[in-house]
């Protein structure tokens, strides 16, 4: 089952690394909500930038 992401919070000013992670989810403007399967690879991506993002379940 799929995990709906949203982005909910500005990129602008934050680590590289964060950036980067969340180009990989396809988030890059605030309230892009994107699609992404339901695994380890994905939880850790959300884990890593939890503060700026919203998951929800299917």
């Amino acid at each position: 089952m799929p995990v709906k992401i949203k982005l909910v919070k500005s990129l602008i000013g934050r680590k590289d690394s964060h950036i980067a992670t969340a180009h990989s989810l396809g988030l890059r403007k605030i309230g892009e909500e994107t699609s992404q399967p339901d695994n380890a690879a994905t939880r850790g991506k959300i884990r890593h930038i939890s503060y700026l993002v919203k998951v929800t379940e299917g």
